[in-house]
């Protein structure tokens, strides 16, 4: 009775470890995020850098990411959760100092790939264990790991800004992210698990049924938040004349988003994943709109806010869905939802440049409101039955 007794007690402190180690992966990916951003303009300046050369250099950050998505899944299955997480957390870390150490531009972009490959495997392969851990609580967590991701960001970033104000060199600044990210992921390192749900299966598989549909959704989401990021600043500049105040559209879009995700979980858990993914949507339309098509710059703030907190906890529920399908294994559906995710974040600023260049920057934006729209509309009825049950 007693040995029974014992063993029921250790249950909760393994989950909860397992839950603490998510939430460091997480933190770990958007602190070696954050922590490069303020790097970029010191390269720039270190290397006499053309803005078309930059644009060039961070693009590898992109294809190092894409290159390795289709894999991650059987990386996973083979060598297992834990050793594939702690060695790719750990090259976040050495590749982001490498990439701030390279001496020729060549290397450099060496090393941004890899560090892109890094954060790309690690992105994957800890949103496996974030399904697996979720089923295990039965109750929603997903936002509060995504959550976590936004909140290493704005730390990395915060510190690394410090301390070069401080007078630091960039290469001492980047030292001691990298020390505070490898220190995370040993703490993390005994809540990992050693294999995810699925044990076998083809390194990569192209979407079909339900995750072909979850794809084509993180498409549209991430194409939204891309295209935020690299406009908003634009709209407010050029097409609300509010040049000091440019930059604090995109500061409005991610202090709600994060705000969302933190608090993402209990909404989740009163409201439900459908209703989230379809009202998220709608609110993350509005929120464009209202930035497009409003002439004032306050109501500019509220609209990329508003697209902000509508869209946080949308992509947290589709990798949620994503692990609680049957059409595929989890281990392809998430690197395909993700690769195809991706692909929408980078492809999307594009996208609304083209178009913007044909009928106008407000335009463009309604168009991608009608887009996210859609993903509204097609919610219920593309996947609202692994969305309840999920």
């Amino acid at each position: 009775m007693l040995a029974g007794t014992c063993h029921y007690s250790r249950v909760p402190d393994r989950k909860n470890d397992q839950q603490v180690a998510t939430r460091l992966v997480f933190l770990v990916i958007g602190w070696a995020v954050g922590a490069w951003a303020p790097m970029v303009p010191l390269i720039k300046a270190r290397f006499h850098l053309e803005p078309a050369s930059l644009g060039n250099l961070l693009l590898c950050l992109g294809v190092g990411s894409i290159v390795v998505l289709p894999v991650c899944g059987r990386l996973a299955v083979r060598y297992g959760l834990r050793r594939v997480l702690t060695l790719s957390s750990l090259g976040c870390a050495l590749f982001l100092l490498l990439s701030v150490l390279a001496p020729h531009t060549w290397l450099l972009a060496v090393m941004l790939a890899l560090s892109g490959a890094s954060i790309g495997v690690t992105d994957v392969v800890v949103n496996i264990q974030a399904v697996t851990v979720e089923k295990q609580a039965g109750r929603p967590l997903m936002s509060g790991f995504h959550g976590m991701f936004s909140v290493g960001g704005v730390g990395g970033s915060a510190l690394a800004t410090l301390l070069l104000k401080l007078g630091m060199s960039p290469a001492a600044t980047t030292l001691v992210s990298v020390v505070a990210m490898a220190a995370a992921v040993l703490w993390a390192r005994g809540g990992l698990m050693t294999t995810g749900e699925d044990r076998e299966g083809p390194a990569f598989a192209w979407p079909k049924g339900r995750v072909l549909a979850l794809g084509v959704m993180c498409f549209v989401l991430f194409m939204a938040e891309g295209s935020v990021t690299d406009w908003a600043a634009v709209l407010l500049r050029e097409w609300r004349h509010w040049p000091d105040g440019a930059g604090l559209g995109y500061v409005a879009f991610a202090t709600m988003m994060t705000t969302g995700r933190l608090t993402g979980d209990w909404l989740v858990g009163h409201v439900g994943r459908l209703q989230t993914v379809v009202f998220g949507s709608a609110l993350t339309a509005v929120g464009f709109c209202l930035a497009a098509l409003v002439p004032s710059p306050v109501v500019g703030l509220v609209g990329f806010a508003l697209v902000g907190a509508g869209a946080s906890n949308v992509v947290p529920v589709f990798f949620t869905a994503a692990g609680n399908q049957h059409d595929m294994p989890v281990a392809q559906a998430l690197p395909a939802v993700t690769t195809l995710g991706y692909l929408g974040f980078l492809a999307g600023p594009a996208l609304i440049g083209y178009a913007a260049e044909k009928y106008t920057l407000p335009v463009a934006l309604v168009m991608l409101a009608a887009t996210v729209a859609a993903v509204a509309a097609a919610a219920p009825s593309a996947m609202g039955r692994i969305l309840k049950g999920a």
